[in-house]
């Protein structure tokens, strides 16, 4: 995603029924404005079209969908990992 000219992008690894997120990179100056939230959420809406299994090794990943359980309860997580 760009935003004022800068790239955030959450990078992840499509494998079979498995979508690994990897890392969710946002620029110093895109951060606190919700753009990690809107890539992670790009990546849910896609696991659930998809009926995809999230496995979120990104801490950031990991921690919303932790915070977010309303929306961790429409997938399937693989929790049993340690995010990277």
């Amino acid at each position: 995603m760009t935003v004022d000219g800068l790239v955030a992008e959450l990078t992840y690894i499509l494998n079979g029924d498995r979508i690994t997120l990897v890392h969710t990179g946002t620029p110093v100056p895109l951060r606190g404005r919700g753009i990690g939230t809107a890539l992670v959420c790009a990546a849910i809406d896609r696991a659930l079209a998809e009926h995809l299994t999230v496995v979120p090794k990104c801490p950031f990943a990991h921690a919303w969908l932790l915070d977010h359980p309303d929306v961790a309860g429409r997938l399937t997580i693989d929790w049993d990992t340690t995010p990277a």
